[in-house]
């Protein structure tokens, strides 16, 4: 049932509304009623629209000055930039988002117990416990659950940044391969990853890692731009192995 007159499905409108500091409004009622995946969700919307929050003009002044660069790429950039401070306009400095802010939401979800939020906060370096069986079986906790938001938010944590961590030993970590493996599973898995998703834009609009091609989802954009042909193989079984720890989770 909608709780406060936000729809059943929070993430899913997270990835359709158009007014997102209205519906980050609206998210803050039920968090401040005890919902943490609206808290979490807040959170998302937050972290999505934070470079525009921070300076919009400053934002939209360089977001032309992106269009104006020759090439596609300058052009796909300036597109997802146009489309994050079309949906993040109602933002402004006063809303205070910043990283702190972000952090402490998160924490406060996952206090409540919701995984995303739980995970995310490994991936930004500030796990709810330090201590390397913690770690180990929050990741083993979201194999188990399969839920794709938190595929996503714990991949960071599983790439590069946990290279040489015998934590994870055994498991996919430890590369830039595994932190796309986490992503590309999350996308078998449920998270929306077309064209115009949160995820490619982000990628697009703030690291200018765009795909040439403007109906390209994020699967293929990363088969075609991140992933040399001999590597394929090899995040394929890092994906396929992500899927099935997820099922054999379900058949437990």
């Amino acid at each position: 049932m909608p709780l406060h007159g936000l729809p059943a499905d929070l993430s899913a409108a997270f990835e359709q509304v158009q007014d997102l500091h209205d519906y980050r409004q609206r998210l803050q009622v039920a968090a401040d009623a005890g919902d943490v995946q609206a808290r979490w969700v807040a959170s998302q919307v937050d972290e999505y629209c934070a470079g525009y929050a921070q300076d919009p003009q400053a934002f939209d002044a360089d977001t032309r000055a992106i269009a104006g660069l020759a090439g596609q790429a300058g052009v796909a950039m300036a597109q997802a930039r146009a489309r994050m401070g079309s949906r993040c306009s109602g933002y402004s400095p006063a809303d205070g988002v910043s990283r702190d802010r972000i952090v402490a939401a998160r924490r406060q979800a996952a206090r409540g117990g919701q995984l995303a939020a739980e995970a995310s906060l490994l991936a930004l370096g500030q796990p709810l416990e330090p201590s390397a069986a913690y770690r180990r079986a929050l990741v083993q906790r979201v194999l188990d659950a399969g839920d794709p938001q938190a595929y996503l938010a714990l991949s960071g944590a599983l790439g590069a940044a946990a290279s040489g961590d015998d934590t994870y030993q055994d498991m996919v970590a430890g590369t830039s391969f595994a932190e796309l493996a986490w992503q590309l599973a999350a996308c078998k898995l449920g998270l929306a990853c077309g064209p115009r998703s949160a995820l490619m834009t982000r990628y697009c609009a703030n690291g200018g890692i765009c795909s040439r091609d403007a109906n390209q989802d994020f699967p293929a954009f990363v088969m075609d731009a991140a992933v040399p042909r001999q590597g394929a193989d090899t995040i394929d079984t890092m994906v396929n192995r992500l899927v099935q720890s997820t099922r054999q989770g379900e058949a437990r």
